[in-house]
């Protein structure tokens, strides 16, 4: 077995910006507000430029571990601690689309009340947020691949929904058939292929680096309790709402509860585990996961008649988080400005201010 390598400390030069950087985040934000806009006028009502489709809204509790080695205690991690949270579970784009059309899930975890010094870029004070998707690795390297991929998607929203249907369906076929023999495809789960497993029973992860203390990581929620663990690859129906259902029928169960452990992945070697290549899997034979954390969602109602409301006075963001945390890379340095200008639209449309929330008033 090959002796894993010290983590790689963190220094400004791991980050290098394209020249034409500024004017590629720029375009995206055009992009996304534009695709927002869209939306808006049809549903008369703004939803988040992307993962607009919410599932579930949860208040849970997360656990910091005890006894964690000194590598990993820095940061929301350098002692043991209990917060509060919430969690969002979603699917993209831009559009409030029938479960039929089978998109990549999402998790994100505001954890509430975090003291400690904020990143820089950031405007939530006392949140750390933790947005994952259920795959290792973006579907493009940076950000110019992500423009032309946002500018495919600007240019079906609202439009073709059955058609989308149909492409969604035959997508799904293909990427059950690259499982089988092995692999699986980034580029066809954003096209519509992600097949229709429960959420609640998925592996989500940053896809993007952050820091970690001194140090650079990514980080993944896994589904650990036995009630999750036995929803990992549990076929859904192909039905217009099935996430939303699915999940609000296991947290509507008399005593339930869903446990995951947050784990991280520092970078140990930058050749391999690259900052501004999000494309790239990080090898776990060089740098294994390691638990630093734990979600506990316990029996409550999922989703109800309030819920767009609840959803519309929250953002959630990879920039609310303490210095420790600093997201990395071309990716996160745009979603920085483009998340930005999606909730400012969102605000002034829906004429409902975002606030940040905590444990005094969730």
């Amino acid at each position: 077995m090959t002796p894993i390598q010290p983590a790689v400390t963190y220094s400004a030069d791991v980050e290098q910006r394209a020249p034409d950087e500024d004017a590629t985040i720029a375009e995206l934000v055009e992009v996304f507000t534009r695709m927002a806009g869209v939306v808006a006028e049809h549903e008369g009502h703004a939803h988040r430029a992307v993962h607009a489709k919410g599932h579930a809204l949860l208040l849970g509790r997360f656990q910091v571990l005890d006894g964690l080695p000194p590598e990993l205690r820095h940061g929301l991690f350098s002692s043991p601690a209990d917060y509060d949270a919430l969690v969002r579970l979603s699917s993209p784009p831009a559009e409030q689309l029938p479960d039929t059309v089978s998109t990549p899930r999402a998790m994100a975890v505001k954890i509430l009340d975090v003291p400690g010094a904020r990143v820089e870029g950031g405007d939530e004070q006392h949140s750390q947020d933790f947005l994952m998707v259920n795959g290792p690795a973006f579907n493009t390297p940076g950000i110019s691949g992500f423009l032309r991929s946002a500018k495919l998607l600007a240019a079906t929203t609202e439009r073709m929904p059955r058609t989308k249907q149909v492409l969604s369906a035959t997508l799904r076929g293909t990427e059950a058939a690259l499982e089988a023999v092995g692999g699986q495809s980034a580029s066809l789960k954003a096209l519509g292929g992600e097949p229709q497993h429960h959420p609640l029973g998925e592996t989500f992860f940053t896809q993007v680096p952050f820091r970690y203390g001194p140090y650079m990581a990514k980080f993944s929620w896994v589904p650990v309790s036995p009630a999750l663990v036995a929803l990992t690859g549990q076929k859904l129906p192909s039905e217009a709402d099935t996430q939303r259902e699915a999940v609000a029928a296991f947290f509507a169960q008399p005593g339930a509860v869903a446990e995951w452990e947050l784990r991280v992945q520092l970078c140990r070697d930058l050749e391999k585990m690259p900052i501004e290549d999000a494309s790239v899997v990080w090898p776990e034979e060089l740098s294994p996961f390691q638990p630093v954390g734990r979600l506990v969602v316990s029996e409550q109602s999922s989703w109800n008649a309030d819920a767009e409301a609840s959803e519309d006075r929250l953002a959630f963001a990879p920039w609310h988080a303490l210095a420790a945390h600093q997201p990395l890379g071309n990716i996160n340095r745009a979603r920085r400005i483009v998340m930005a200008a999606s909730r400012d639209f969102r605000t002034r449309f829906n004429r409902c201010p975002i606030h940040e929330p905590s444990a005094r008033n969730v």
